[in-house]
């Protein structure tokens, strides 16, 4: 079977791709890789997530500015992973600094989880695997 060679990025639709981009510049310290214009009605801003993962914001046309809800089919979240539950608390103190809607550090039997959201209140998490968590020893 034909395999991948990893992630080469993730793509969300937001209700404004200029406001999002500078979000994750302002709050993450992104660079900008491109920008995008399609005669079909769409653009986007690709922004620098780690050295081998972009993340797009794509702004459609027909995007009618509806709230970003988990619970339906499609998107739930994404996990950035971080070295230690101390990141995690160093992120938490970030945040707050910037006014990011964010929940505490949570503590779980397979790490630590701290969740944020964008200004499309799309969530997010950053992810502490607990080394001595049985599945972070194995291959996944």
């Amino acid at each position: 079977m034909p395999t991948f060679s990893d992630v080469s990025h993730v793509s969300l639709s937001v209700s404004d791709a200029e406001r999002t981009a500078s979000w994750w510049k302002e709050v993450f310290g992104l660079r900008e890789l491109v920008r995008l214009d399609h005669d079909e009605g769409w653009h986007a801003i690709l922004l620098e997530l780690t050295e081998t993962i972009a993340i797009e914001f794509q702004q459609h046309d027909a995007n009618a500015g509806e709230a970003f809800n988990p619970v339906r089919t499609g998107f739930d979240h994404m996990g950035l992973a971080v070295d230690s539950r101390d990141d995690l608390l160093a992120w938490q103190t970030h945040f707050e600094s910037l006014g990011v809607v964010h929940t505490p550090v949570v503590d779980r039997e397979y790490g630590s989880v701290l969740t944020f959201k964008d200004p499309d209140r799309i969530q997010f998490e950053l992810f502490y695997l607990d080394p001595e968590f049985e599945a972070a020893t194995t291959r996944h």
